[in-house]
């Protein structure tokens, strides 16, 4: 993985595990790599993996099973949707209506290219 300096890797690590999460690699009540499994995957510090297990369990995404390890939390799909689209809608969509602004960029542009997109990835 290939991780950008405009966010904590920890972070990005979770982000990563949250987008498994989201396609199906990992559903309800599945076992995810253990700590040491997923800092050597994507070679990092197992520290920093413990740091992106931590938040995910915080945000109740991921539970611990002593001696078992890692597994998905009932419903952790529907809630990283829930969030992920929250945040879309209040901090994302808001910048992009200012750069379409600025740029004189119309919603019918943004449409095209949207189906132009979907077209390329069906």
């Amino acid at each position: 993985m290939t991780f950008s300096n405009d966010k904590a890797i920890y972070m990005q690590m979770a982000d990563r595990l949250c987008d498994e999460i989201l396609s199906g690699t990992y559903k309800d009540d599945d076992r995810i790599p253990s700590v040491r499994e997923y800092a050597v995957l994507l070679e990092v510090n197992t520290n920093t993996a413990v740091k992106a297990y931590d938040e995910l369990a915080r945000a109740n995404i991921i539970y611990i099973r002593r001696g078992l390890g890692y597994f998905v939390t009932k419903g952790a799909k529907e809630q990283i949707l829930k969030e992920r689209r929250r945040i879309f809608l209040r901090e994302r969509l808001p910048e992009l209506f200012r750069q379409m602004e600025l740029l004189g960029i119309s919603i019918d542009e943004v449409t095209k290219e949207h189906e132009k997109f979907v077209m390329k990835n069906a």
